[in-house]
């Protein structure tokens, strides 16, 4: 083999080995990481760490009803912490917590996760939804550990929509329609033809006639 060829052989190798240590480098220690997600908030304090916050609105954005704070935290701590409140700094609203089974607190296990938001995870609803945020906003919600204290951040405001369809509030059910009230007797009245007058029975007239020969027996006897 020529000189040239060695040389040209070598340097092919060289760049199909560039190109698999980069393909390599790129997908990380997991291939998930190739995955496209959302842009979650994610913050850590202490032994907790707390990520994919977000504040998802009805879908609707016409549609009243409440939103939801969806989280996921971590306690990598030795000892169970409690999530006794979340906040909305800037806001008015209250956030209701619950436990993903029975009415108990709503704890972060020791060495575990919990999930706020989707089917049979706990949940954080925010009543006055469109009152608290608007989609698209930055809000800060702070969640308040017992053991760790105050972990607050900024998160995206979304609409339940997409990625976020299986996490967002449910919208308030519709008011019923009002049913049409009868009147104090139950029943319609009958309206009378103009120029009739409803039957009540015998007529004056025939009364009077039937009632006359009694009168004038009695006046003879008299």
């Amino acid at each position: 083999m020529s000189r040239s060829l060695r040389h040209g052989a070598l340097a092919a190798t060289a760049i199909a080995f560039s190109i698999v240590s980069l393909s390599a480098c790129a997908a990380g220690n997991h291939a998930e990481t190739l995955k496209v997600r959302p842009d979650n908030a994610a913050t850590s304090v202490g032994t907790v760490k707390v990520q994919n916050v977000n504040v998802i609105t009805q879908a609707d954005p016409e549609a009243e009803g409440p939103a939801v704070v969806a989280a996921t935290l971590f306690n990598d701590g030795t000892e169970n912490e409690v999530l006794e409140s979340i906040t909305l700094p800037g806001t008015d609203v209250q956030v209701k917590l619950q436990a993903a089974k029975g009415s108990g607190p709503v704890e972060v296990p020791a060495g575990g996760q919990l999930v706020l938001g989707g089917k049979g995870n706990a949940s954080a609803v925010i009543a006055e939804g469109r009152e608290a945020t608007q989609d698209g906003n930055v809000q800060q919600v702070v969640f308040k550990l017992s053991r760790t204290g105050d972990v607050g951040l900024g998160a995206t405001v979304v609409p339940a929509e997409g990625y976020y369809k299986d996490f967002g509030p449910s919208a308030l059910p519709a008011s019923p329609t009002p049913s049409a009230t009868p009147d104090a007797t139950g029943s319609a009245t009958p309206e009378t033809p103009a120029g009739e007058t409803p039957a009540t029975g015998e007529s004056p007239a025939a009364g009077t006639e039937q009632g006359a020969p009694e009168a004038a027996a009695a006046g003879t006897t008299g």
